[in-house]
C-alpha cells in the first residue's frame, strides 16, 4: 500500500475486496492433511492461489490437492513433515520447482499429547514441543531465508492457541508451553523481519473440531473434562469450526494485513475476553 493524502478516496476504498487478492501467488501449507491446513489450502485455492501441500499422509494429501483444484486453485504436494531443516528446505524447493516462487507460508502442522505431568513421559512432552515449536522454526528459517535473499515481502502464519495465554487444568504442560513459545516466536520474527517488509502473525483459536481434538468427544474422563471446561469459558456457547478460522487466515496472508505484524489473533468465541 502506498501513501495517500489525508481525505483521499483510495483504490482500496473503491473495492476493498481487492485487498484480499492472492491470485497467482504461491503458498506452502504444512499440516495440510489436518483440519486447519486443509481449510487454509482450499480457501487459498478458491482465491486463485497455487498451494504446495505438505504432511506425512499421502492419501490425505491427494484428497486435499483434488479439493484445491476443484475450487479453481493449483496444487502440488510433498510427503514430508518439518522434522528437520532438510525437510523444510525440501518443501521450499518443491514449491519453487512447481510454481517458481513463494509468497505465503501457513504452518498448520501440530501435535498434542495430553497427560498430567506426574503421569506423562518426558518423550511425549518432547514430541509435542518438537512438532509445535521446532518444526515451525525450521519452516521459518527455510522460507524466511529465501524471502530475504530474493527481496520478497512474504507473509507467514503460525498456528497458536488460547492455551498459549491460558493454562489448563487437564494435563497440558506440553501443549500450553509449545503455544506460548509459538506466540513468542511470532513476535520475535515479526520484529526481526519487519525491515524486509515481511509480516508474521498467528491465529489462536479455542478448541475447534479436528482430528487433533477427536479425543475430547469420546468417553475418556480427561477428554470430557477438557471439553466441559472449554465450553464453560466460551461466551458464544460452542466450540469452533474450521470455517471460523479461514477468514482470519485469508486476512493475515493477503495484502489486507500489510500493516499487521507480530499479532496473535484470537478466534475463540470470546474465551480470552472473560
Amino acid at each position: 500500500m502506498s501513501d495517500n493524502e489525508i481525505g483521499a478516496v483510495t483504490e482500496w476504498m473503491k473495492d476493498p475486496t481487492k485487498m484480499f487478492d492472492v491470485s497467482g501467488q504461491t503458498a506452502i501449507v504444512t499440516g495440510a492433511s489436518g483440519a486447519f491446513g486443509r481449510g487454509i489450502a482450499i480457501t487459498l485455492g478458491a482465491q486463485g492461489a497455487n498451494v504446495l501441500l505438505a504432511s506425512g499422509n499421502e492419501d490425505e494429501l491427494k484428497s486435499v490437492a483434488k479439493d484445491v483444484e476443484g475450487v479453481g486453485g493449483k496444487a502440488a504436494y510433498i510427503v514430508r513433515r518439518p522434522d528437520s531443516l532438510e525437510d523444510a528446505e525440501a518443501m521450499r524447493e518443491a514449491a519453487l520447482d512447481n510454481f517458481g516462487s513463494i509468497k505465503m507460508l501457513a504452518i498448520g502442522s501440530g501435535y498434542n499429547k495430553a497427560g498430567f505431568i506426574h503421569e506423562l513421559e518426558y518423550e511425549d512432552w518432547q514430541d509435542v514441543m518438537d512438532a509445535n515449536v521446532r518444526g515451525a522454526w525450521f519452516m521459518a528459517k527455510a522460507v524466511g531465508s529465501y524471502w530475504i535473499e530474493n527481496d520478497i515481502k512474504g507473509k507467514m502464519l503460525l498456528m497458536s492457541s488460547v492455551r498459549g495465554r491460558h493454562g489448563n487444568i487437564s494435563g497440558y504442560t506440553g501443549y500450553c508451553a509449545s503455544k506460548g513459545a509459538t506466540d513468542a516466536m511470532t513476535r520475535v520474527l515479526a520484529t526481526e523481519w519487519a525491515k524486509y517488509g515481511m509480516t508474521v502473525n498467528a491465529i489462536a483459536p479455542t478448541v475447534f473440531r479436528s482430528n487433533l481434538t477427536a479425543w475430547m468427544y469420546g468417553d475418556d474422563e480427561l477428554g470430557q473434562a477438557t471439553k466441559a471446561r472449554s465450553l464453560s469459558r466460551i461466551p458464544l456457547g460452542r466450540l469452533g469450526e474450521v470455517d471460523d478460522l479461514i477468514g482470519m487466515a485469508l486476512y493475515l496472508l493477503s495484502p489486507a494485513s500489510d500493516f499487521c505484524t507480530g499479532q496473535v489473533m484470537y478466534v475463540d468465541g470470546g474465551f480470552t475476553a472473560g
